[in-house]
């Protein structure tokens, strides 16, 4: 269809948002300011974005504000909608962690007049975090929102961040409400008055089966806000495996190098040689901007219907790309098209589906390796590095492992009615799908993006590192000969000369 013949189709979801405010929590975050890209630039209508923003490191909420605005991510929308369209961008300071959010009475006026849109995303994703520190955030920071939520006279929607991995025990997730692991309010209570250690010593015996505090307290949250459904006009979603932006406004953009992105750059980079997976195996993966799209036009669907509350932002029902094939494309991207800089290795390896051979090779390929060359920077009067980068990685094997080497799938009907809905106008600005990706394409651009915004690895240091990756090739090659000739002479000396009377 033309693009003429798609402008005479309104954009509904603009016209939603306009003289809108919106109020968003966790806005700072990878997934946080992605949303507030697309919302500046395809419902630049819309009256003012409320952050709720902490104080870190010194830096005061407008401080903060600034240096997200001088995100490249944003220089799209500057161009396109002018640099002032950020000045709809506020901050209020507060904290999710804190009681009352840590807002100023003055503030929460603010927000229960005006705000009609609620996006709440503050998180902390990681799945290793201390129990007490989960809970404070993504269970007591839900609680706490949710009660902001009932005293916003104008509120609209409700739209809470979840994640399709909170239900582990159940092996095809619906679009529906589960029971939460244990009584959310009951948790909090516990934590808030348990010490940090007594928590500690019994968080194995808390969580049960479930394998991190993430995927624990992300269900109790959950379903604080599933508790609200006859009070409040809530939506809950479940992103799967959040990665790098797609299409727009960046393609491969990214602030974090976790999942996928962290793999392919630990073995871009010959630190991460082996890993224990079945690589015929699948995960469920989400382009930041299709998840943020979708949640831009989820509230539009409820509010039109009334009845989806729920929605699964999931890709495996339609695409899925083996983790052998992740690692054969990202293999290809970055020994060829988009090498690191300083590799301290030729890229190889392999995934392992014996434990055993995985550890084996865990310790002769990457401990082994980083104890010498640890050694040698400490001769030369450089500190050491190699060594705790590869404790780090054993660490993030044991979470990777668990996900990798187990199988989910995921219902997303209510998804796919939202597609449907869209007209093609919506399906253009807003795409929820992945018609048209090149996996190669894709990958090359989130590498290009890390080495580019996470490793400060400029594009003029390309044809250096090209050349570099060709030596460090020839070195591989080397020591792989250097290995075999020695394996064949110890076998030739020890076995084969004394059988044949040498």
């Amino acid at each position: 269809m033309a693009d003429t013949d798609i402008e005479e189709y309104p954009d509904r979801i603009a016209e939603l948002y306009k003289d809108k405010v919106i109020f968003i929590t966790g806005g700072t975050g990878f997934v946080g300011k992605v949303l507030v890209e697309k919302l500046l630039r395809s419902c630049s209508g819309l009256k003012k974005i409320i952050l709720l923003i902490r104080t870190k490191k010194g830096k005061k909420t407008q401080e903060r504000i600034r240096s997200i605005i001088n995100d490249p991510l944003f220089d799209l929308v500057k161009k396109e909608r002018g640099a002032d369209i950020t000045n709809k961008v506020e901050a209020i300071a507060g904290d999710v962690t804190a009681l009352d959010l840590g807002i100023s009475k003055e503030d929460r006026e603010v927000i229960k007049n005006e705000v009609e849109f609620i996006f709440h995303c503050a998180a902390t994703v990681r799945f290793d975090e201390p129990l007490k520190k989960a809970v404070i955030l993504n269970v007591r920071g839900t609680k706490l929102m949710l009660e902001l939520a009932k005293e916003c006279i104008k509120l609209k929607v409700f739209i809470h961040l979840s994640t399709a991995y909170c239900h582990l025990h159940e092996r095809v997730l619906y679009e529906k409400v589960y029971p939460p692991p244990a009584d959310p309010h009951h948790v909090i209570k516990t934590v808030e008055w348990m010490s940090d250690d007594v928590i500690d010593s019994i968080t194995p015996k808390i969580l049960g089966n479930i394998p991190n505090t993430y995927a624990f307290t992300k269900a109790l949250g959950e379903s604080l806000v599933a508790d609200e459904m006859d009070t409040l006009p809530v939506v809950i979603l479940r992103p799967s495996v959040v990665i790098p932006v797609w299409r727009e406004p960046i393609p491969g953009w990214t602030d974090n190098i976790n999942g996928p992105a962290g793999l392919l750059i630990g073995a871009g980079k010959g630190v991460i040689r082996t890993m224990y997976c079945n690589s015929d195996r699948y995960a469920d993966f989400l382009p930041v901007d299709i998840g943020v799209n979708a949640m831009v036009i989820c509230p539009f669907e409820y509010l039109k219907s009334g009845e989806r509350r729920i929605f699964n932002l999931t890709s495996s029902s339609e695409y899925k790309i083996s983790w052998s094939e992740i690692i054969d494309i990202g293999r290809k991207v970055i020994e060829t098209k988009m090498p690191l800089n300083n590799v301290a290795w030729y890229p190889g390896g392999s995934m392992k589906k014996s434990r055993l051979i995985h550890n084996i090779c865990f310790y002769m390929f990457q401990i082994l390796p980083a104890i010498f060359v640890d050694a040698l920077l400490f001769i030369l009067g450089y500190k050491p590095i190699l060594l705790r980068i590869q404790k780090r990685i054993s660490k993030g094997y044991e979470v990777f492992e668990y996900y990798a080497n187990n199988q989910w799938d995921f219902n997303n009907d209510n998804g796919m009615e939202v597609r449907e809905m869209l007209n093609p106008t919506e399906r253009k600005i807003y795409k929820v799908d992945g018609d048209g990706i090149d996996y190669t394409e894709y990958f090359t651009s989130c590498v290009h993006c890390t080495r580019l915004y996470i490793l400060k690895e400029t594009d003029d240091t390309i044809p250096a590192a090209k050349r570099h990756m060709k030596l460090m090739w020839f070195v591989d090659l080397f020591f792989k000969i250097i290995l075999l000739a020695g394996m064949f002479y110890l076998l030739w000396t020890k076995l084969f000369k004394p059988l044949l009377g040498y």
